[in-house]
């Protein structure tokens, strides 16, 4: 740095250094005797003697000691010749001691042309502090990475570090004189001076201020780290301003590289909580699409292979075959008419061996397309109108993935940048990848759980009667509702038995899927087997129990009743199964205590038998717990509300039995079977 630029009017109208004051110069003239003609307030401070004491003394007597006062004298004998000489000689103090000083002499004449010694003093240890100080700020100054300019009130350059013409681009000489916004308009320049004006006007320091922007010494945008601060004298008159200037670029890259990986395991970290909760397709998909939006793209859209969703199985997509895709989520981060572009949720969308997400599910790789022109985008999007709808969304960069589980592509995910500047990038498609890996996965369960729900449901179904028998004297209703997530054992049956007797049976096999719809087969055709020989209703569920124990680890529960309208009664046996509802003309309704007994398939129990009075006109309902139970209700909640139901079931018995399914289970978790049967008057 080479120190303040000035002209020469500059140097006339500048007020005084402090320099001087800091090395105490002092001066002293001898006349051509060596007395002492004439003694500053400054030597006095240096020496103790005052000028009462030391004027018209000879000097070499006043102030050199004995040893030294032939080289004095020498000395003064050259400089008075009209030679020059510098350097350091021993002075004694008034308080009897020597002091180094440093001289710098030279010879003057009076008028009379007889000569004199001017000496300018100064402690040399002084002096030899300041050396030292001024060689260390030199070295730091011009050794340091770190790029330091110093201003003038006026906010002009007055100096540059060699670290700073580099970050600059340029040398000092380029720069001194003028201003910031002159040498370095791509910078923020209003900023810079702003602050550089609120630390004259404060005298406060401003610590790593931000600035991005461009210098000659780079083409590309980086980023700065400023700190500022005021340049006083010793008696505080401000000079101007320091800056020290730190380009910080690559921790500012290092830290958005951290941030963003912090971003990508949140990210990560959701999808693991948020995808996957259910075992539905469509629901699946659309909490992929919800994560991805907006953390990780604009817009969204979860497409799966057609024979996935309606046959459940996954037929890989050839050569030259376009693909068949269903459409199963889309989601946006913010309001846009882009989202239309997607294909609508539910409808089957062809598209050709050419377009880009055929390419990726055939290929099982991600397409990265980082960015997108017109002619793209009609290769992305399904028609012209959507490839507009993307362009006017300003859709500019484009990542497909696809979802892959256990080796087999199931479909894409798709997703676009349109607010968002910053094209996809492969740290996005990883990050994508992983996304598309977790979802896929969670997808083909979905998959394989609803191939298996609609195997199951097949069986159970098959297996159910498809209307109830008639019976002479009885209105009979009955209802079967699978559950919502997984099919289980229950069933309802009407047995004929003889004149005026008629055979009713709900039972619920403990467990889920297909073993459950087929242990429930199994236990349907024995009762109805066992129903043919007219077995007292604790009889034929202890036959039960037997098969039961034989099917392996088969656990079901069962009511049993016998209807004999001659006689005008019931007989009802239970295996462990819910009390059913007895409802009177009269509007009156009573869970039937029948003795409870253990579930079919546990062995070693006897059932009891209760019989109850069935007057004309009384209604009496079988149902399984998926009707009653609800989470976090007692169960006693649920069979009151169906026994006050039932109070008022009216004339038609189906119109009762889907009054009672929609009130009680609207969406059940469990399957529910239920049977209505009332005595004609």
């Amino acid at each position: 740095m080479n120190g303040y630029a000035t002209s020469d009017r500059d140097a006339v109208t500048a007020a005084p250094g402090g320099l001087l004051d800091l090395l105490k110069v002092a001066a002293v003239v001898l006349d051509a005797g060596g007395h002492i003609a004439l003694w500053s307030p400054e030597i006095e401070q240096l020496l103790g003697w005052t000028a009462e004491e030391a004027l018209r003394q000879r000097a070499d007597t006043l102030l050199v000691s004995p040893a030294d006062r032939p080289r004095g004298r020498e000395l003064f004998a050259q400089v008075s010749t009209g030679a020059r000489w510098a350097g350091v000689f021993p002075l004694r103090h008034r308080d009897g001691t020597e002091r180094a000083v440093e001289f710098r002499t030279m010879r003057l004449l009076d008028p009379d042309g007889q000569p004199h010694l001017l000496g300018l003093a100064t402690d040399a240890t002084t002096v030899r502090k300041v050396e030292r100080d001024l060689a260390l700020s030199h070295s730091l100054v011009n050794q340091t990475p770190l790029g330091i300019a110093v201003f003038d009130n006026d906010l002009r350059w007055v100096g540059v570090n060699p670290a700073l013409e580099r970050i600059n681009g340029m040398p000092e000489e380029a720069v001194l004189g003028r201003r910031v916004g002159e040498v370095l308009p791509d910078l923020d320049v209003t900023a810079i001076e702003t602050r550089m004006r609120h630390v004259l006007e404060t005298g406060r320091p401003l610590l790593d201020q931000q600035t991005v922007g461009r210098t000659a010494a780079d083409a590309q945008e980086r980023a700065y780290s400023e700190s500022y601060h005021r340049i006083e004298d010793t008696d505080g008159r401000v000079l101007g301003l320091a800056m020290a200037v730190l380009d910080v670029t690559e921790r500012q890259q290092a830290a958005a590289e951290v941030a963003q990986a912090r971003q990508h395991l949140s990210v990560i970290a959701d999808a693991g909580m948020k995808i996957g909760t259910t075992l539905d397709l469509q629901q699946t998909a659309r909490e992929l699409a919800d994560v991805v939006v907006p953390q990780l793209a604009d817009l969204a859209a979860v497409d799966v292979l057609e024979s996935v969703v309606s046959r459940g199985t996954i037929a890989p997509v050839s050569g030259g075959s376009p693909a068949e895709f269903r459409a199963l989520a889309v989601a946006a981060g913010y309001p846009t008419d882009a989202i239309h572009a997607a294909d609508p949720v539910g409808e089957l969308a062809t598209y050709g061996s050419s377009r880009i997400i055929t390419q990726c599910v055939r290929s099982a790789r991600p397409v990265l397309v980082e960015r997108v022109d017109g002619t793209m985008l009609r290769r992305l999007a399904r028609d012209a109108r959507a490839a507009q709808a993307l362009h006017e969304a300003g859709a500019h960069s484009y990542l497909a993935l696809p979802l892959v589980a256990r080796g087999k592509v199931l479909g894409t995910l798709s997703l676009y940048r349109t607010v968002n500047e910053r094209p996809f990038d492969d740290q996005d498609r990883v990050l994508a990848s992983e996304l598309a890996a977790r979802a896929a996965i969670c997808i083909d369960n979905a998959r394989l759980y609803g191939r298996e729900r609609g195997t199951a449901l097949t069986l159970q179904r098959s297996l159910l009667p498809s209307t109830p028998a008639e019976r002479e004297g009885l209105d009979i209703a009955a209802r079967y509702r699978p559950a919502l997530s997984e099919v289980g054992g229950d069933w309802y049956d009407v047995l004929p038995l003889g004149p005026g007797r008629t055979g009713l049976v709900v039972g619920d096999v403990m467990g889920k899927g297909v073993q459950a719809a087929a242990i429930m087969g199994q236990l349907s055709t024995a009762t109805r087997a066992l129903a043919r020989l007219d077995l007292p209703p604790a009889e034929l569920l202890r036959h039960l129990d037997d098969i039961a124990g034989s099917l392996g680890d088969a656990i079901a529960t069962c009511v049993y009743a016998v209807c004999d309208l001659g006689r005008g009664t019931c007989e009802l046996s239970s295996a462990g199964h819910l009390p059913p509802v007895l409802a009177g003309a009269d509007g009156s309704a009573r869970l039937v205590d029948v003795p409870g007994g253990v579930p079919l398939g546990v062995g070693g129990v006897e059932f009891g038998t209760v019989e109850v009075e069935l007057a004309p006109g009384s209604l009496l309902a079988l149902y399984t717990d998926g009707l009653v139970e609800n989470r976090g209700e007692p169960i006693d909640t649920g069979l009151g509300t169906l026994t006050r139901l039932l109070q008022h079931a009216g004339p038609s018995l189906q119109r009762a039995s889907d009054s009672l399914l929609s009130a009680l289970s609207p969406e059940p978790d469990d399957d529910v079977a239920l049977l209505l049967v009332r005595t004609r008057a």
